[in-house]
C-alpha cells in the first residue's frame, strides 16, 4: 500500500513544483496589480475573469471527466478514437460558442459591469476561451501516460509568458488592464503550440459515434456540476460589487487569493489523483489506499491551514523589488484568508470522494451535490455580505465547500463505501480549533511573533503524537534512512 502512495506523492510532487512555482510567479502579479491599478480597475478584471471561469465550464461540458474515464479504461474504441472524439468534439463547439460570445458582446459588458472604453476586451476574452478549451484534452492526456515533467514544463512556460508580457506591456509600454488579457491570450496560444505534437500525434480524422455518446452520457452531468462548482468560487464577485461597490470587490479579491497556497495543493493533488484511482480501482486494498489518501492529505492540508493564518499579516507586508505582497490599502481584508484557506481543504475532500462517481460511472450525482452547494453560496452571500461585508462572502464560500463535499460523501458511500479514517479526520479538526480558539484568544495577528512560532511548533507536535500512527513514522524513517545511505 505505501508503494502505491508513495507513486501519487511522486506524480503530486512533479505536478506540484510546476503548480507551485507557476502559480506563485502568477501570483507576483498580485501585488504589482494592486500596487499599480486602483481597486476599480482591478475589479473590473476579476469580474471578467470570473466570467471567463463560468465559461470554461460551458465551453468543455463534461467531456474532460469523460475522456479521463474511458481513456483510462478504453472501453469504446482505440487509443486515438478516445482522444480524436472528445478533441473534434470541443473543437467544433468552441468554434459555435465563440460566435455566440462575440455576437452578445455588448449585454455581457454590461452584465459585467465593464465601462464602454473597454468592451474590446472581450475579443480577447474570446481568445483565451477557445484556445484553452483545445488545450484540456491534450493535457489530460500527459497526465493519463504519467507525463508529468512534460505537462508541467508546458504549463510552466505557459505562465513565465504570461507573467513576462504583462510586465514587459505595463512597465514598458505602457498599457493598461488590457495588458493582462493580451498576455493571457499569449500563454494560451503557447500552450497549444507546444502540445501540436501530442496532438498530431493521436488524432485521426474519424469520429466514434459509439464513443461520443458514451462520452456525453458520463460528461454532461459535469457541465451543471462544472457550472455549479465554478459558480461557488466566482458568484460572490458579482454579488459583492453589486452590494458594496467595486472598491470593496477589489479588496477581497486581493486577499481571497491569498487563499492560493491551499488551491495549489489542491490542485496539484488533483491532477495526480484522478489517474491514480482510475489506474489503481481494481486491486484488492485500493479502498483502504483510498482512505489512506483523505487522512494523509488532510494532515498535510491542515499544517497549511495553522501555518499560514498564523503569519498572513507579515507575509503580506514582504517586500519584493520594493513592492508589499499586496498593496497597504488591501491589508484590511486579510483577516478573511484563515476562513478562505479552510474552503479550499473542503473543496479537496470533494476531489478525493469524486473517486466513487468516476469508479461507478454515477456522475449524475455530481450536480446534484454542487447545484445544491451553489444554491447555498447565493443565499448566503446575500445574507452575510450586507452585515458583515467580505467576512460574510468568505464564510459564505466556506458553507457552500462544507454542503459539496459532505453531500458527496454520503452519497458516494452508498454506492463504493470506503472505511475513511473518520476518528484521526475528527481529530485533526479538533486540534485545528484548539489552536484557533488559542490564537484568537491571545490576540490573533496581534499574538507575539514567537508565541506564533510556538502555537505552530505545539499543533505539529500533537498531530505527530495523536494522528501519526508510530508503524508509519517507522516506514518514513526507514525511506529516509535508505535515502541518506544512497
Amino acid at each position: 500500500m505505501f508503494d502505491k502512495l508513495k507513486e501519487l506523492t511522486k506524480d503530486t510532487a512533479i505536478y506540484g513544483i510546476s503548480t507551485m512555482v507557476g502559480r506563485f510567479i502568477n501570483f507576483l502579479l498580485v501585488p504589482f496589480y494592486t500596487n499599480i491599478f486602483l481597486p476599480e480597475q482591478y475589479g473590473i478584471i476579476t469580474n471578467i475573469f470570473a466570467f471567463v471561469g463560468i465559461m470554461n465550464i460551458v465551453f468543455i461540458y463534461g467531456m474532460d471527466s469523460a475522456y479521463l474515464k474511458f481513456a483510462s479504461t478504453q472501453e469504446v474504441g482505440d487509443k486515438k478514437d478516445n482522444f480524436s472524439t472528445p478533441f473534434i468534439s470541443i473543437f467544433f463547439t468552441s468554434l459555435l460558442l465563440s460566435l455566440i460570445i462575440y455576437s452578445a458582446g455588448i449585454p455581457i459588458n454590461k452584465m459585467l459591469a465593464v465601462p464602454g472604453n473597454y468592451n474590446y476586451l472581450l475579443i480577447f476574452v474570446i481568445l483565451i476561451l477557445f484556445l484553452d478549451a483545445n488545450t484540456v484534452v491534450p493535457f489530460i492526456k500527459l497526465r493519463l501516460e504519467r507525463k508529468a515533467k512534460k505537462f508541467a514544463f508546458i504549463k510552466t512556460i505557459s505562465i513565465l509568458i504570461n507573467v513576462g508580457l504583462t510586465l514587459l506591456l505595463i512597465l514598458k509600454l505602457d498599457f493598461g488592464i488590457e495588458a493582462v488579457f493580451i498576455s493571457n491570450v499569449a500563454a494560451s496560444l503557447a500552450s497549444l503550440i507546444l502540445l501540436l505534437p501530442d496532438i498530431i500525434s493521436e488524432l485521426k480524422f474519424s469520429f466514434n459515434k459509439k464513443l461520443f455518446h458514451r462520452l456525453l452520457k458520463f460528461g454532461l452531468p459535469y457541465l451543471p456540476a462544472g457550472f455549479s462548482l465554478m459558480l461557488i468560487q466566482v458568484i460572490d464577485r458579482p454579488i459583492m460589487e453589486h452590494l458594496r461597490g467595486l472598491s470593496e470587490l477589489g479588496i477581497y479579491q486581493a486577499n481571497y487569493k491569498l487563499g492560493i497556497f491551499m488551491m495549489l495543493f489542491v490542485n496539484m493533488f488533483q491532477f495526480a489523483w484522478q489517474p491514480f484511482f482510475l489506474q489503481n480501482a481494481k486491486e484488492i486494498n485500493a479502498k483502504e489506499i483510498f482512505a489512506k489518501v483523505l487522512t494523509y492529505f488532510t494532515i498535510v492540508g491542515s499544517v497549511i491551514l495553522v501555518a499560514l493564518s498564523l503569519f498572513i499579516n507579515d507575509f503580506v507586508q514582504w517586500k519584493i523589488f520594493g513592492r508589499t505582497i499586496i498593496g497597504p490599502d488591501y491589508w484590511a481584508g486579510t483577516f478573511i484568508v484563515p476562513v478562505v484557506l479552510l474552503a479550499y481543504l473542503f473543496n479537496g475532500f470533494y476531489v478525493i470522494f469524486n473517486a466513487g462517481i468516476y469508479i461507478k460511472e454515477k456522475s449524475i450525482y455530481a450536480p446534484i451535490a454542487t447545484g445544491i452547494a451553489a444554491f447555498s453560496n447565493i443565499v448566503f452571500n446575500l445574507l452575510l455580505i450586507p452585515p458583515f461585508g467580505i467576512m460574510g462572502a468568505a464564510f459564505a464560500t466556506l458553507i457552500s465547500y462544507i454542503v459539496m463535499s459532505g453531500g458527496l460523501y454520503f452519497v458516494t458511500q452508498k454506492f463504493y463505501k470506503i472505511e475513511y479514517e473518520q476518528k484521526k479526520i475528527l481529530k485533526i479538526f479538533l486540534l485545528i480549533s484548539i489552536a484557533a480558539v488559542v490564537f484568537y484568544s491571545l490576540g490573533d495577528f496581534a499574538m507575539p511573533f514567537y508565541s506564533r512560532i510556538l502555537l505552530l511548533v505545539g499543533f505539529l507536535l500533537s498531530l505527530a503524537v495523536f494522528i501519526i500512527d508510530k508503524s508509519e513514522i517507522k516506514f518514513f524513517k526507514q525511506r529516509l534512512h535508505r535515502k541518506n545511505k544512497w
